[in-house]
């Protein structure tokens, strides 16, 4: 699974790499957890072009206002296209959701011990997502999320049995799509070819200090080093 993310970009920096205009605001993060906004790209259907936009991460299929659904914070690839919650969202509300690091906790010695991967030369990512459109209570509209998951590479394989889908830029453009749905089995599979598990050489993962344990951290001491226990920072 992927429960908690970093993003520590400058804002600069993910203009020029995903190739969009700056129409949201943006703060760095060492700890984005679920419920929280997270910021994603996706492409506009009426003009086509790449856009950025907030988020409330953890998915409400398009008719959660009709019954009681818990927000799902992550979808499984295998599984995507074909599962109610997500299957329409598959075919017609696909996101990138940047990010520069991920955590898993691990069970050592009784403990669950988070882990920080990332990419060796700290580069921007980005995670395949989807993202619905629900209505609140009182008929106002806001947008919600979810990243989906995969096998681990042999990295990640050490600490959890999933990992987030990490695409490469050259599958950006496949992933995101034009905006319109797709109408074949083809062109569905074609989309789902491109979750597998990111290659490890790439990264690195280290321990990193148990103060982002708590969804309420935040600030460089998130990816420090394993230490004495640090209040957390408030957000």
């Amino acid at each position: 699974m992927c429960g908690r993310f970093s993003l520590i970009a400058t804002w600069q920096s993910l203009l020029d790499a995903m190739k969009a205009e700056p129409l949201v605001q943006y703060t760095a993060r060492y700890n984005i957890a679920p419920s929280q906004p997270v910021l994603l790209l996706r492409r506009n259907a009426s003009t086509g072009s790449r856009e950025f936009a907030h988020a409330l991460w953890g998915f409400l299929p398009s008719w959660a206002g009709e019954k009681p659904v818990k927000p799902l914070i992550n979808a499984r690839s295998e599984t995507a296209a074909t599962k109610p919650a997500f299957r329409t969202a598959f075919r017609r509300r696909r996101c990138l959701v940047p990010a520069t690091g991920f955590y898993e906790w691990k069970a050592e010695a009784g403990k669950r011990n988070p882990w920080y991967f990332r990419m060796r030369d700290g580069g921007l990512f980005a995670f395949a997502g989807l993202w619905e459109t629900s209505v609140s209570p009182d008929g106002g509209e806001f947008d919600t999320c979810t990243i989906l998951t995969t096998s681990p590479n042999e990295l990640v394989a050490a600490v959890h049995d999933r990992m987030p889908c990490i695409l490469p830029p050259e599958s950006w453009p496949a992933w995101l799509g034009t905006g319109e749905e797709p109408v074949g089995a083809g062109e569905i599979a074609a989309i789902q070819s491109l979750l597998g598990p990111f290659p490890a050489g790439p990264m690195i993962g280290t321990r990193v200090s148990a103060a982002v344990n708590s969804a309420t951290a935040e600030g460089p001491g998130c990816i420090a080093p394993p230490g004495p226990k640090t209040p957390p920072l408030p957000l």
